[in-house]
């Protein structure tokens, strides 16, 4: 049996840290859905686990297809095998994405026409639950601060640069002076609006983070053990009364 390379398995690591779940706003790596990952020579295989068999479907496709394309683009990784361990569709899933067949290839008359708008779903409420965390932050710190007027360059470089990133996913400005606090549409809410449009991200916000938090519970219970792979999420603090909001 050819060597491990310690190298190529580090980056294998690193490029299953960029696979998210679409629901959790979280990567794969952190939440613990990573079970194993073998490397032999050039030979990549990875096991995924998901905190119960009945998980969606279309969420265990994006999961499994977006970790074999994310493994297949690392330098030196000349075969990828991805599976995705004891869910009710892991034969169904594995045989379709080792035989290249897509999602609707596999699915058949299950699957949906497309997955794409299910991701952009997923990635406008990532962004909107970004948002919302940058601007609770900075009304803790200044709850007298008109969130309308706060821009990217205003906030913190962790949470500018978090905000960035789901900005660009979503196709909005990235520029310091770009407001912050927008509708789904990419508007700038007017003054009569902007609590309103904030109390919905915070709806988003607590909906994603308490799903993770479900999620991870759900899979170390299923999993014991598992919680050693699972990354730390930053201690949740108590959201501002609805009234000091502007």
């Amino acid at each position: 049996m050819t060597a491990v390379l310690p190298d190529l398995a580090h980056e294998v690591r690193r490029a299953l840290g960029t696979v998210v779940d679409p629901e959790l706003d979280e990567p794969v790596t952190d939440l613990g859905f990573v079970r194993s990952v073998a490397v032999d020579g050039g030979a990549v295989e990875v096991h995924l686990r998901l905190p119960t068999s009945f998980c969606a479907p279309n969420f265990a496709w994006l999961m499994v297809s977006d970790a074999h394309d994310a493994v297949a683009a690392v330098p030196g990784v000349q075969r990828v095998v991805v599976e995705l361990d004891d869910h009710h569709d892991s034969d169904l899933i594995n045989a379709g994405l080792a035989a290249g067949l897509g999602y609707r290839g596999t699915f058949g008359s299950e699957a949906e026409d497309s997955l794409d708008e299910l991701r952009a779903t997923f990635t406008r409420k990532a962004h909107t639950a970004a948002m919302e965390r940058a601007l609770t932050a900075l009304l803790r710190a200044d709850p007298s601060a008109d969130v309308r007027e706060v821009t990217l360059g205003d906030l913190p470089d962790d949470a500018a640069a978090a905000l960035r990133r789901r900005r660009s996913a979503v196709g909005l400005p990235v520029d310091d002076g770009a407001p912050v606090l927008v509708r789904d549409d990419g508007t700038r809410p007017g003054p009569d609006d902007a609590a309103m449009v904030l109390r919905r991200a915070r709806s988003v916000r607590i909906s994603v983070d308490g799903n993770a938090h479900f999620c991870r519970g759900l899979l170390t219970t299923r999993y014991p053990g598992s919680e050693a792979d699972q990354v730390p999420r930053p201690d949740d603090r108590p959201v501002l009364p609805l009234e000091v909001l502007p």
